[in-house]
């Protein structure tokens, strides 16, 4: 890694300029933060990227610019209070719009805008940055806002939602490509004004040689004091989607299990609350840590016997949890806590690498665990179709040649 002055980089004449938009980028360890991360350094031989991103809560001293695997990354001047509350996390949204479009439209001018939907109103920057330059926008979403936080009720002033949803509706309508990252998402996008023809669904994705399946007992379990244990995980974000109450509320249906042990790894706007109800359900069996560094990863998600993905009822279609690959991609099966149609409810049914369950039914979370625990489930047979499914329609390779296809449709 480089640090850089402030010229910018010096153009290169053989390769079109790919302007970048997201506030979360490496190091972050934000879903859109590593996946952007392997897009952008997927993509670095071919064009030449500038990402825009923003500050980070606790790597303030980040330099301000630098080159990594061959992509330049900008950190636009932004708060990054910690995003637990929401109107510190509004602050972050609204002073990194801000300097990203003054940044963006005193830079260099791209031949293609990218965009990541986080946050959502990033979209209106790229727009109006594309059309400066006359030059496409590429929108990728993940997830439907305002829907997503309305229905979490993380949004409720009938005057702010109208607005929000207005500016969201105001790119989906004018982007020359928006990316969903699954099926019923594209229908909901679809539904709020983004035209059918330039819509394409690309789902997220894992890096399958990355992430490989190892034992069950590792040096990760040993250090962790989890040796022995029969583990069900939830490695991700703790927020308000993921629904976590169930998995927890699961545990107090199982205390007969003596070596059970239910893992929630990651944080998130919910974590204090979880942690709260773990304690006062005196539910002994919860272990709590923090966000595992990647390359801990393979390791960390092999010692779960099982993983909980969850979704909160309403949320199919607005949300996509994209660790589901990870845990594929460790050949690990899962239960997951979602409606039907909802696309994690979908894969896993159609591949058959685990068991979908109604949301808000931690009866029967349990009742699964403990037919998991004491043999009743093919779990090595579920996590190797996992691993199969991820291989062939989940790898970051695979991901990384249909969006390679998508700009290229925007370039001619």
């Amino acid at each position: 890694m480089a640090a850089l002055n402030d010229e910018p980089l010096s153009s290169s004449n053989d390769k079109p300029r790919l302007l970048v938009l997201n506030q979360y980028y490496w190091p972050g360890v934000e879903a859109t933060a590593q996946l952007l991360t392997d897009l952008c350094e997927a993509l670095a031989d071919e064009y030449e990227i500038r990402v825009l991103t923003g500050m980070l809560h606790g790597h303030e001293l980040q330099p301000h610019r630098v080159v990594r695997n061959g992509v330049e990354i900008v950190r636009v001047r932004s708060t990054a209070f910690e995003r637990s509350r929401l109107g510190l996390r509004g602050l972050n949204y609204v002073s990194y719009l801000g300097g990203t479009l003054v940044r963006a439209l005193a830079g260099p001018k791209p031949d293609l805008v990218l965009c990541m939907t986080d946050p959502p109103m990033i979209g209106d920057v790229g727009l109006a940055v594309a059309k400066r330059f006359g030059v496409p926008l590429l929108v990728i979403s993940e997830d439907v806002f305002p829907e997503i936080a309305t229905k979490l009720r993380r949004l409720e002033n009938p005057v702010l939602v109208g607005v929000l949803r207005q500016l969201v509706r105001l790119y989906l309508k004018r982007a020359d490509r928006v990316v969903a990252i699954g099926e019923t998402m594209r229908q909901r996008l679809e539904a709020k004004g983004a035209p059918g023809e330039r819509l394409r669904v690309i789902p997220n994705w894992i890096d399958t040689q990355a992430i490989t399946p190892r034992e069950h007992e590792n040096e990760w379990k040993l250090e962790q004091k989890l040796a022995g244990k029969f583990v069900v995980m939830h490695s991700g974000n703790v927020g308000h989607a993921q629904d976590l109450d169930v998995l927890v509320r699961a545990t107090t249906f199982l205390r007969d299990l003596d070596d059970l042990a239910v893992v929630i790894v990651g944080f998130g706007a919910r974590h204090a609350e979880i942690l709260s109800l773990a304690a006062r359900l005196e539910t002994n069996k919860v272990k709590f840590l923090p966000y595992q560094p990647r390359e801990v990863l393979p390791l960390s998600l092999a010692a779960g016997n099982l993983h909980f993905v969850g979704l909160a009822r309403g949320l199919s279609g607005y949300v996509v949890p994209s660790r589901l690959y990870g845990i594929l991609a460790a050949g690990r099966p899962v239960i997951v806590s979602a409606e039907d149609d909802s696309e994690t409810a979908q894969v896993v049914t159609e591949v058959g690498c685990g068991i979908v369950l109604p949301p808000g039914r931690p009866e029967l979370v349990a009742h699964v665990i403990r037919d998991a625990y004491d043999g009743r489930l093919d779990l090595e047979e579920m996590g190797r179709r996992g691993r199969e499914y991820v291989t062939a329609e989940a790898d970051r390779d695979v991901a990384v040649g249909r969006y390679r296809a998508v700009l290229q449709e925007l370039r001619r």
